[in-house]
């Protein structure tokens, strides 16, 4: 992009004397990782996931191919959007007198870590959902502090980027709007995670609040003998443990009486 953006009669320049084979031979080994990437990230899944549980498998796996699409879809974005622009501001600012002639080690090195910064702050929606998810911060208070995110996106970006205007709004707009694509994400996992817990606990509640003698909504009359059954087995086993003890009788006569109660509740 920035040859295409050159003043006229002016090229890129090597002003070291390995620069002509270094830098090619540089370009060529980080295309082909990353272009092997997400190659290279299936065989480590490969090997990690035997060693997860199911649960982790089906949270981590979507995460970590989400991640791969984002850092590609930066990187893209740098490419093919921001570095056209920033680069025909550049050149134009360039002072009267003055030919624009750029090292290729120079240009090569600031390029990569301009897709680098790109590819990470795409990460953004992963990183609010990871936060959230672990519980190391609420939603709320991301909802909440949308003013101080916005205030570190422009700081972080101003960093990374050159100190010109445009390439920073280019980085810093995304990220904020994928900060917000993030929240949502994590407000949806949240409403999914929150249904099957509310169920449960309505139905604890209407256990709670059952008439004496009504058939429990879960089971039939027979389990529910079953399970009458197995508190009496367990309960006797106590009984004869603490029954060792004289100091405990007092506590095994309750025990009985408790037992006899659910068997004659069972009955009726």
């Amino acid at each position: 992009p920035l040859i295409e953006k050159l003043p006229a009669g002016t090229s890129l320049i090597a002003t070291s004397v390995v620069s002509p084979f270094m830098a090619p031979l540089k370009l060529s080994l980080i295309g082909a990782i990353f272009l092997a990437m997400p190659y290279i990230l299936f065989q480590i899944w490969g090997f990690v996931a035997p060693g997860l549980y199911k649960r982790e498998r089906r949270f981590a796996l979507p995460l970590i191919v989400s991640s791969i699409m984002l850092f590609y879809v930066g990187v893209a974005f740098a490419y093919y959007v921001v570095f056209p622009l920033m680069f025909q501001f550049l050149a134009s600012t360039t002072p009267a007198g003055v030919k624009m002639m750029t090292d290729i080690a120079n240009y090569l090195d600031f390029v990569l870590l301009l897709f680098m910064a790109f590819g990470i702050a795409f990460e953004m929606p992963v990183a609010v959902v990871l936060l959230v998810v672990t519980g190391l911060v609420k939603l709320d208070v991301l909802t909440r502090n949308r003013g101080y995110v916005i205030l570190g996106i422009f700081i972080i970006a101003a960093f990374l980027t050159p100190p010109d205007a445009v390439s920073q709004s280019f980085m810093a707009v995304p990220m904020y709007l994928l900060y917000e694509l993030g929240i949502l994400f994590a407000r949806m996992i949240q409403k999914s995670r929150g249904a099957p817990a509310a169920g449960a606990a309505g139905a604890a509640r209407a256990a709670a609040v059952r008439p004496l003698g009504a058939e429990p909504s879960m089971g039939t009359p027979q389990r529910w003998d079953i399970l009458v059954r197995v508190h009496r087995v367990r309960a006797s086993g106590t009984i004869r443990a603490a029954a060792a003890s004289p100091v405990a009788s007092d506590a095994a006569s309750i025990v009985l009486g408790w037992i006899r109660t659910s068997t004659a509740l069972a009955n009726w």
